[in-house]
C-alpha cells in the first residue's frame, strides 16, 4: 500500500515532536539532589545517590558513554536554568559498580 501526504504541515510538525524532549524535575528531587552529610569518618560526599541515578539513567536511555551522559546532564540543567552539581564522569565510573536501580522491576 501506499500512502500520500496531504497534510505536509501537520505531519512535519509530528516529526519535529518525536525529536523533542522534556523532563520534569520535581521539589522532592531537587531537595534531594545534593548528598547529605556523612556522619562518620571521611571525606562528605558532593552527590546524592538521585543525582548518581539520574545521570546513570540519561546515559542508558540514550546510550551514552559516563562523560557524554556527565555533558547531557549539564546541558540540561543549564537549559532548565537550574543550578546543581553534575556528578563528573570519574564519580560515575565508580559509583555505578554499586549501583542498583530503584526503579523497581527485577533481574532477568
Amino acid at each position: 500500500m501506499k500512502f500520500k501526504v496531504t497534510n505536509w504541515a501537520e505531519y512535519e510538525t509530528g516529526l519535529r515532536r518525536r525529536g523533542g524532549l522534556t523532563l520534569w524535575i520535581t521539589p522532592e528531587a531537587l531537595a534531594g539532589w545534593a548528598a547529605p552529610r556523612r556522619k562518620t569518618r571521611g571525606g562528605q560526599p558532593l552527590y546524592s545517590d538521585l543525582a548518581i541515578e539520574t545521570t546513570l539513567m540519561l546515559g542508558m536511555v540514550f546510550g551514552l558513554r559516563l562523560r557524554q551522559s556527565e555533558g547531557l546532564l549539564s546541558s540540561v540543567l543549564d537549559m532548565m536554568g537550574l543550578d546543581l552539581p553534575v556528578p563528573d564522569h570519574t564519580t560515575l565510573s565508580r559509583r555505578a559498580k554499586t549501583w542498583k536501580s530503584s526503579a523497581g522491576g527485577g533481574e532477568r
